[in-house]
């Protein structure tokens, strides 16, 4: 039985990435990929996902530049989660952040702090909205 044999993809197709920086162990991202988007990942050593918003593939940098180089690939025990470790080049977050996961909750959630400084401008990189 190959790897995609064991992977649970759900009803849609698709099958939750966290994306972790291998260096630093620290957790970049969420997005979800499916079979063309993790098959198009192995192959190329670079991350791609689908975006269910966009209904579109798309490979992580391919407009900021900010890209993700494949370190390993591994999954959990129910074959329903990946974990990719990357080495991240640029901004992984699409609002300036190193991580997409920099805002933390305080006060029992009556607060939320900012726990990282914004690497870049997203307008300077995306454009205005």
């Amino acid at each position: 039985m190959n790897f995609y044999e064991q992977l649970k993809f759900d009803a849609s197709g698709l099958i939750p990435a966290i994306i972790q920086d291998k260096q630093s162990g620290r957790v970049l991202m969420m997005a979800w990929m499916n079979r063309a988007s993790l098959e198009k990942t192995v192959e190329t050593g670079k991350t791609h996902f689908w975006s269910r918003s966009r209904q579109k593939f798309w490979m992580k940098g391919e407009s900021s530049g900010h890209t993700q180089l494949v370190k390993d690939i591994a999954f959990d025990c129910d074959g329903d989660t990946l974990l990719i470790q990357v080495e991240q080049h640029g901004a992984a977050c699409h609002e300036g952040y190193h991580s997409c996961f920099f805002r933390s909750i305080q006060d029992g959630g009556e607060t939320v702090t900012t726990t990282e400084t914004r690497l870049l401008d997203p307008a300077a990189v995306y454009g205005q909205k």
